[in-house]
């Protein structure tokens, strides 16, 4: 194995979204690198469909406070209100970045951005839907993607792309820099910097049914977690409602938003009973356990795991569920939902505009992960204390914007908002900051590794061993919990990571070896199950995405706070630390 040695002011993990908005800020002060595992467009931010959130009174009026507080309530009172703050404020200069850089919003017939409903955002603090969504059909992640990527090529930032980040350089506190595989070599390479910023995404592949891609293994997270710092709220985890059946492919809430509704096998609208004012637009924890309810009490359809979308033009102008109340046709539709309708007709075979679509929650999105400030450095315990040239943005951080449950929209708004404060701030603290020296032989992990893995003579399979291990998670750790059932999870991940020890793979070879990238892969999927698991255990009371059937009540007396989890020789320990509130105490959720 060859290890080569690269050096950089700054190191971006992750070509997403967050990782190019920070990139591009960076680059414009600082010599900038982004390290992907993927070639940087196909980042699962292409794979958000609906649209992007801005208070920007376009289609009706709205206002940043609205915003900030629809935020608040559907992370229900779990999130940073100055957090939420900027990112309603500052989603404003965003979005009009972005159509400066030249992202082709939709537009409304005088030329403006034009926007839409999504679930959970209202005007005048909960009084009625409210179109804040702004899209371009429902590609608007693809488009945003698109458009940083060409922007960061434009300024110069160097992409190295297929490289596969295994571990972080942390010396006496400081960070170094980061050690990669390049996938089509087999060579290590070192990465000197003085400041890293992951922006790696998600971990959806925990669970069995999810909407996140193959490639969405919790790297950042983990490798975080092994340096011995902590992970926050880990036990909040997003079933996006709409998953196709079995599939788990994402259906955008973009379709209800155009008036689409949710029906049980009686024909009803069930979500009136739930949620009577935002109906099918009520946040997604709450339509997740709603769908969950109907199955359970024999109303899913034909008395299966299921509900439909029913979004055929004579249903939504039977129930006058379209904003306005509007009539909608298939010609409509075609043209505003375009990627949602061929999904459909190509994974399930059924023409959404003549069939009600089968539907079910999936494992959609992370609203825990890496301890982040609002400037995006990395904190390493409860009283906030930063890490030192260490950075996060997106999915993989905890700001925390998103609190017990992301609003629809808001993660695509974290990105550019977030990755841009974290690439400002991670350029500034460059440009003051010296090279921290490398340790001895800083690859030596890596390399330990993939011999280890390479070399391996166990019994183990990996896709067995990450079979049982998103089988478990969907049963035990999913939208419904109890304590037996994490008990019984924590001990079955617990067995799991004592197999993943004895493990084997067949390709022997260095080059693009798949076989090794998923091992490894699977031994980052572990850390991070052990942590969502241990934290859901830990939490007793229910809130948000967190719904504990033991304890089904909110707790504020007791668990308004932050939940911080570290593992230390071969043990779990939590801290804590309170949620920031400005103006907005926390009362009771209603839809």
């Amino acid at each position: 194995m060859k290890a080569h040695r690269h050096q950089f002011d700054a190191v971006v993990v992750g070509a997403g979204g967050a990782g190019l908005m920070a990139a591009l800020y960076a680059s414009k002060q600082v010599k900038t690198a982004v390290l992907s595992k993927l070639y940087p467009t196909r980042s699962h931010t292409g794979t958000a469909q609906g649209g992007i959130a801005a208070p920007l009174g376009n289609m009706e009026e709205d206002r940043p406070e609205w915003y900030a507080y629809d935020t608040v309530k559907g992370g229900d009172w779990l999130v940073d209100q100055d957090a939420a703050e900027i990112l309603a404020h500052e989603s404003i200069e965003a979005i009009i970045e972005l159509e400066h850089m030249g992202l082709p919003f939709d537009r409304t017939p005088d030329g403006k951005i034009a926007q839409r409903r999504f679930g959970g955002h209202t005007r005048n603090f909960g009084e009625a839907p409210v179109m804040r969504a702004c899209h371009s059909a429902d590609r608007t992640g693809h488009m945003i993607l698109q458009t940083l990527y060409q922007q960061c090529i434009k300024h110069n930032v160097t992409f190295f792309d297929e490289f596969f980040v295994t571990d972080l350089i942390l010396e006496d506190g400081v960070v170094r820099g980061v050690v990669a595989i390049e996938i089509a070599t087999g060579d290590i390479h070192v990465f000197h910097s003085k400041a890293v910023l992951f922006a790696t995404g998600g971990a959806g592949r925990i669970y069995k049914v999810t909407s996140n891609a193959h490639s969405l293994t919790g790297d950042g997270m983990a490798i975080v977690w092994r340096r011995g710092l902590p992970l926050e709220d880990m036990e909040f985890f997003q079933f996006h409602p709409t998953g196709i059946y079995k599939l788990g492919i994402l259906l955008s809430e973009a379709a209800r938003g155009e008036g689409a509704v949710l029906i049980n096998d009686k024909g009803e609208r069930f979500m009136e009973r739930y949620a009577p004012t935002l109906k099918d637009l009520a946040s997604r924890d709450v339509i997740s356990r709603a769908i969950y309810m109907e199955i359970r009490e024999g109303r899913g359809i034909g008395g299966k795991d299921y509900v439909y979308l029913d979004m055929r033009p004579e249903t939504i102008n039977r129930f006058k569920s379209a904003p306005g109340g509007r009539e909608v046709t298939a010609e409509y539709l075609e043209h505003k939902l375009p990627d949602i309708i061929e999904f459909v007709r190509v994974y399930l075979g059924i023409d959404p505009m003549r069939e009600p679509v089968p539907i079910q929650p999936t494992a959609h999105y992370a609203m825990g992960g890496i301890p982040t400030d609002v400037h995006g450095r990395v904190i390493r315990d409860e009283r906030n204390t930063p890490v030192p040239g260490l950075y996060a943005a997106g999915e993989c951080a905890c700001v925390s914007v998103h609190g017990a449950n992301r609003l629809g929209t808001n993660s695509l708004v974290d990105l550019v908002v977030f990755g841009r404060r974290a690439g400002r701030h991670m350029a500034e603290y460059c440009q003051q900051a010296d090279f921290a020296p490398l340790p001895p032989e800083p690859e030596a992990y890596t390399i330990e590794m993939v011999e280890r893995i390479r070399n391996g003579t166990g019994e183990e399979r990996v896709p067995l061993l990450r079979t049982e291990l998103q089988e478990t998670m969907q049963t035990y750790v999913s939208v419904f919990r109890e304590a037996s059932g994490l008990e019984t999870a924590i001990e079955k991940i617990r067995e799991l990571q004592e197999r993943y020890r004895h493990i084997r793979i067949n390709d022997k070879g260095y080059r693009f070896n798949t076989d090794l990238l998923e091992a490894i892969e699977l031994g980052f999927l572990l850390d991070v199950a052990e942590a969502t698991a241990f934290s859901a255990l830990n939490r007793m009371e229910s809130r948000g995405a967190h719904y504990r059937e033991d304890y089904p009540k909110r707790d504020d007396e007791n668990w308004l706070k932050h939940t911080l989890i570290w593992r230390q020789d071969g043990r779990v320990t939590f801290a804590y630390k309170p949620v920031v509130i400005t103006k907005w105490p926390p009362k009771e959720r209603k839809y």
